[in-house]
């Protein structure tokens, strides 16, 4: 069986998100300066479902966290 460790590329597409570099840049330009008081999985621009997502990964410490982390320094 072949491990292989998720990258942002894998959360973008996982997200449902444009997961091509220009559609990635394109999104952290979009909703960059995400306030400090705001946690990532609160943001607006989610839909339910990624926020679902998101908030679940985070409270499990699970294999994505990581990477949400990343995601999380790059909006904020």
């Amino acid at each position: 069986m072949l491990n292989t460790t998720p990258t942002l590329k894998d959360l973008f597409s996982q997200l449902g998100l444009d997961s091509s570099d220009e559609g990635m840049d394109y999104f952290i330009y979009q909703n960059n300066g995400l306030p400090e008081e705001v946690h990532i999985e609160d943001a607006e621009f989610w839909t339910d479902s990624q926020r679902a997502f998101i908030k679940s990964e985070l409270e499990d410490d699970a294999e994505w966290c990581e990477l949400i982390d990343q995601l999380n320094a790059m909006l904020h």
